[in-house]
């Protein structure tokens, strides 16, 4: 597509919030493939749940300083910024075309919560045969039953629902709406009118987000070091 004139490439998706993207994307794949599997691959499941863990809780600290499209603040919407948009009648000065729109901001806190809570719940899980959760101990056995359930369950079911919807979101901007959200998340920009806020994608940046993720895994680590005592 011809880049109309004055339109030039903004950097939307700093390259940690891509790279996280796709780390996710691939966990979560292995992850449900590994337990369909079974056997000695639930080692690997329980493997890929806890580098999901670390993921989410990178995630959580670079929406706090990441880069400006990539922060919660810039596309958790307000009940006035959705209701806006859902009539329509968003402000330029919001972005909501450049970003996350409203409704794929709902979209993102609700997958991001869900993984949270499966993967929580996959901590303290026991399927009574060989699989025991690293914190199983910290809980009740009718707590760790009731969330076994859950993690085999609507817990799995959730995950389907959710990357079902997010896959149908970005067919419908392709085929409907003639944009590619999936270009930008590979390659990072998006073509914008001038002056459009661009998000900050230095060296500098970059190793802030090696160290919040090295401290997520070593977070990941001290929890599973628990097990331990």
């Amino acid at each position: 597509m011809q880049q109309e004139e004055g339109m030039k490439a903004v950097r939307v998706w700093d390259l940690p919030t891509r790279l996280f993207h796709w780390a996710l994307v691939l966990c979560v794949l292995g992850a449900v493939l590994s337990a369909k599997i079974g056997g000695n691959a639930m080692v690997w499941h329980m493997r890929l749940g806890y580098a999901v863990l670390a993921l989410l809780l990178f995630r959580l600290a670079w929406g706090l300083v990441g880069g400006h499209w990539s922060r919660f603040v810039s596309f958790v919407p307000g009940p006035g910024k959705l209701l806006r948009y859902l009539r329509g009648r968003s402000r330029p000065e919001e972005g909501v075309e450049i970003g996350h729109n409203p409704l794929g901001a709902l979209s993102v806190l609700a997958m991001l919560g869900w993984l949270f809570l499966q993967v929580g719940s996959g901590l303290i899980a026991d399927d009574e045969i060989a699989i025991t959760g690293p914190l199983v101990r910290f809980v009740s056995t009718e707590t760790s039953l009731f969330w076994t359930s859950h993690h085999k369950s609507w817990g799995q079911w959730g995950i389907y629902a959710l990357v079902g919807l997010h896959l149908l979101a970005l067919l419908f901007y392709r085929v409907i709406k003639g944009r590619n959200l999936l270009g930008p998340m590979l390659g990072g920009d998006k073509i914008l009118p001038p002056g459009s806020v661009g998000s900050r994608d230095s060296l500098g940046s970059r190793l802030l987000a090696l160290l919040l993720l090295l401290a997520s895994v070593a977070a990941v680590a001290w929890l599973l070091s628990l097990a331990a005592f």
